[in-house]
């Protein structure tokens, strides 16, 4: 799959209004993976997940949410984009940490029958946007999904997989649900998202208080998902990345929209407070540092498309080693042969 190129959105580009849908149900579930004890043996415990759920829902109980869905929005129909890519149509699907539904508003009930979405804000779930679709909001955390295995034709994630503490996990339950032959298409931040940020806080706070903590959460880089992808058991891989790159007049309004959008900080280690000279000398170091002509400020996000088939017979297969009946070393004669083979005709 090509890179795709730069989009550069105005200030807060508002999507088309969204009404709010009627959930065909939502549901708590009591999650049929084993317990938290039984994540992976080298799992970090980097996020505050019980705080996650708390932004999300702070965000979803906001008055006009529809506000900061912008970079959700567009990054859900990218997602749909490379649904509507694949020539099936699939009877069950599932999307992973969906908050208010940013992918299924974006596909059509021809290509998907079923719709189950799962998240761990149960306002996002009860606040989804409208589709035509039929859905079930379902009550869970990424990493723990309740469903058996071999359930679903399809999984999508959009913008979720970055805040999990187990990721390696969350795609060996992604590949759980999966039927055989069945597609996992997902979207996450990573590597240099918010550089910008990150850096002018950095700056500033060292300046002011003589160190920095992280005020920006750490992403996964690109080079690492291709073998998380593998080690989950998916297979066919495509891994490719995009940047998109979005100008607010400073630095607060950046800071708000974050949290309008639920993406705020929850790591373990951030702190809570900074100074207010340190904030203010934050916003002067990103104005100086990355201003645009206009007198906007630019803010970075990485996101990182991923796609990854679950196993079937059917699927193609490399040939056997040693089964090739034309070595490397003829190809360069396949221009001479053909132009031979013109001649004689």
């Amino acid at each position: 799959m090509p890179l795709l190129t730069p989009l550069r959105f105005p200030w807060r580009r508002l999507p088309a209004a969204g009404v709010p849908v009627k959930n065909l149900g939502l549901r708590t579930v009591a999650s049929g993976a084993s317990s938290p004890s039984g994540a992976s043996p080298k799992a970090f415990n980097i996020f505050d997940r019980d705080l996650k759920r708390k932004q999300k829902n702070w965000a979803a109980r906001q008055p006009e949410p529809m506000k900061f869905d912008y970079l959700k929005e567009e990054v859900g129909s990218r997602i749909a984009d490379r649904v509507y890519d694949i020539a099936r149509d699939f009877r069950l699907a599932l999307d992973v940490g969906c908050g208010r539904g940013y992918v299924a508003e974006h596909l059509n009930k021809e290509t998907v029958g079923k719709f189950f979405q799962t998240d761990i804000a149960e306002n996002a779930l009860k606040n989804a946007l409208e589709t035509e679709i039929p859905t079930v909001s379902v009550l869970a955390d990424e990493e723990f999904l309740p469903f058996r295995e071999n359930t679903f034709d399809l999984v999508v994630s959009s913008l979720s997989l970055h805040w999990v503490n187990d990721l390696p996990r969350a795609l060996e339950q992604i590949h759980y649900v999966l039927k055989p032959d069945g597609v996992f298409i997902g979207a996450m931040f990573g590597g240099d998202t918010l550089f910008e940020l990150r850096c002018s806080l950095q700056l500033a706070e060292t300046e002011r208080e003589g160190g920095f903590s992280p005020h920006v959460s750490p992403f996964t880089a690109v080079s690492d998902l291709g073998h998380l992808l593998g080690r989950a058991g998916f297979n066919t891989l495509t891994v490719d990345t995009d940047e998109i790159q979005v100008n607010y007049p400073g630095m607060f309004e950046l800071m708000e929209d974050l949290q309008g959008m639920g993406e705020s900080n929850c790591a373990w280690n951030r702190k809570a407070l900074l100074h207010r000279d340190t904030m203010l000398a934050a916003a002067a170091v990103y104005q100086e540092m990355y201003r645009n002509e206009d007198g906007s400020v630019p803010a970075t996000y990485q996101v990182y498309y991923m796609i990854g088939w679950k196993y079937h017979d059917s699927q193609a297969r490399p040939a056997e080693r040693g089964s090739a009946t034309v070595s490397f070393g003829e190809l360069g004669k396949i221009n001479d042969l053909m132009s031979q083979g013109k001649k004689s005709q």
